[in-house]
């Protein structure tokens, strides 16, 4: 049986504050607990008006004194923009908050544009993107039992270890869209998630580096993977089509380079695409295609249909159903509906 689990960007609507974004996502991953859903990880994006998700550690932690067995974790953490040190130490704390239940997904892009990557870089506590498997290294030897070793020039060594007294670590997955993601997960014996919500180009691709590749390591003896998919449902289709449009609209705002607004409601999106461009058109019913649009029932069997297709025993959901205007701002009605929904029908 296929397991599901949740990625969420905590979008903001149009009218909703960050207070009430946190609130609905905070909600949204207690339903997924209660619905057995595996896991439930926080994204990392920056200066963006549609997503409050920036800090995945905080998020995490408040996710955890809300939650009872749903393992919470970062999808990812945008390791160049934090010192591997600080990753290390923030996920050994959430691992002592909810023991064995913490995943620590790193990934290698920045998460938002050059403006903000300089301004998170000026703190001095980030790191090079090409530093990135060394890094990678790093962390998972500071939340080793053994800690990491610092091996002096002029001689000596000093120990590091990312918490005193730990009885358990974060499980570790690397995040990525490209070849090198799956050839340095394969190479490291690490667990790999391919982000198939963002692009879906090159999946069969970074699937079979990934696995042909792999080398086996103490904790991973056996390549581990899942997929992401943007999925959308709703008692009936037009309910469904109607919720996903206002985050298709937001992915043409985003390949297109217009100007960045909060999620717009139902109501906004259907008003604005009646005059909406042919590009803007175009790159909606090509994101559209990719999409899992539907009726609980419908929406489920392409999830078992993508998952057997692909080799995998889990999909990660992003479950991108949009609010109505009469709907409350400190709750997701529409991404409830669709966990609920979809593991109704599992």
């Amino acid at each position: 049986m296929t397991a599901l689990s949740v990625l969420d960007l905590v979008p903001v609507r149009s009218g909703q504050t960050s207070a009430e974004a946190i609130a609905a996502s905070l909600s949204l991953a207690q339903t997924a607990d209660r619905l057995g859903y595996r896991r439930y990880w926080f994204a990392e994006h920056h200066n963006m008006p549609a997503v409050a998700s920036t800090t995945p550690p905080v998020l995490i932690a408040a996710a955890a004194t809300r939650t009872t067995s749903i393992r919470l974790g970062s999808g990812g953490v945008m390791l160049p923009n934090h010192a591997p040190l600080i990753v290390a130490e923030q996920f050994a704390a959430l691992e002592a908050i909810a023991p064995g239940r913490i995943d620590l997904g790193l990934g290698r892009a920045p998460g938002s544009d050059p403006v903000i990557t300089q301004l998170l870089r000026g703190s001095g506590t980030t790191s090079d993107v090409e530093q990135f498997p060394r890094h990678v290294q790093d962390i998972a030897a500071l939340l080793s039992g053994d800690g990491a070793t610092v091996r002096f020039t002029s001689g000596g060594e000093y120990t590091v270890h990312a918490t005193p007294a730990a009885t358990g670590s974060p499980e570790m997955w690397l995040l990525g869209s490209s070849d090198y993601s799956a050839q340095l997960a394969a190479s490291h014996g690490l667990p790999y998630v391919f982000a198939n919500h963002f692009s879906g180009q090159g999946l069969e691709r970074a699937l079979d580096l990934y696995r042909t590749g792999y080398r086996p390591s103490e904790e991973h003896p056996e390549p581990r993977t899942f997929l992401t998919v943007n999925a959308v449902a709703a008692p009936t289709q037009d309910e469904a089509e109607a919720r996903a449009l206002p985050q298709l609209r937001m992915m043409a705002r985003l390949r297109l380079n217009k100007p960045l607004v909060a999620l717009e409601t139902v109501e906004q999106a259907v008003a604005a695409s009646a005059e909406a461009d042919a590009a803007t058109e175009q790159v909606v019913s090509a994101a559209r295609e990719r999409w899992f649009v539907g009726t609980g029932e419908s929406v489920a069997a392409e999830v078992r249909g993508f998952a057997e297709r692909y080799g995998v025993d889990e999909v990660m959901l992003s479950p991108v159903a949009a609010s109505y205007d009469a709907e409350p701002r400190d709750s997701s009605p529409g991404r409830a509906q669709t966990l609920e929904l979809i593991a109704a029908a599992m």
